[in-house]
């Protein structure tokens, strides 16, 4: 059974997809032992703690460099053990040694079809403005692994979502998450706790 961390920062939409996914036992050879949050009083907290789940904070606020925050993140995840961690609305920055540490153990979920509105300053509602400003007709999101180049990692699951006339990025976002993210991000966690995935070259093979 493989140690899953989780890191959070905001309501714990994602979370809560893999709290429900593991409950319905959804994730094979997994469980999540330990969600930390960057961020005092995040719901995803309260989200964990209503599932059992042991929480805990390293505030990026109570560090003076993201170098120093980075070597406190590292620090907990060495301590639990982790074998897989999840970005489930991290907004912080994870710096090369922790992606070297971890180095094909961390997931994130996109809400693109990655090489589409990815890369630096391509988060949250400012994806699925991007989109519909370039008028794209579907999008979607994508599961990847983490680097030390922001969504570079090789990727693992995508799916495509419908652009329906008249979207706005929050109608948008609501339809990505529940239509792909939500699916994918537990499917693909599961995928890597069962010893599925393999990566050669930043590409994966799942068998």
């Amino acid at each position: 059974m493989l140690n899953i961390v989780v890191l959070v920062s905001g309501g714990g939409t994602n979370l809560q997809a893999l709290i429900d996914a593991q409950n319905s036992s959804s994730i094979k050879n997994g469980k999540i032992i330990r969600v930390i949050s960057d961020k005092d009083g995040a719901y995803a907290l309260t989200r964990a703690e209503n599932a059992g789940i042991v929480t805990s904070v390293v505030a990026r606020k109570s560090f003076s460099s993201i170098a120093q925050h980075n070597k406190a993140i590292l620090k907990e995840l060495v301590d639990c053990e982790a074998d897989l961690i999840v970005l489930a609305g991290y907004l912080s920055i994870l710096d090369k040694e922790v992606t070297d540490t971890f180095k094909n153990k961390i997931i994130n979920v996109h809400p693109s079809l990655i090489p589409a509105f990815c890369g630096d300053g391509f988060y949250g509602l400012r994806v699925h403005k991007a989109a519909l400003d370039k008028g794209v007709k579907v999008t979607g999101a994508t599961v990847h692994f983490v680097n030390e180049i922001t969504d570079g990692g090789a990727i693992i699951l995508q799916k495509t979502v419908e652009i329906q006339n008249g979207d706005t990025p929050e109608v948008l976002q609501k339809r990505v998450m529940e239509q792909a993210e939500w699916e994918i991000l537990p499917k693909a966690v599961s995928l890597f706790c069962e010893g599925r995935i393999k990566v050669i070259d930043n590409t994966t093979q799942i068998d």
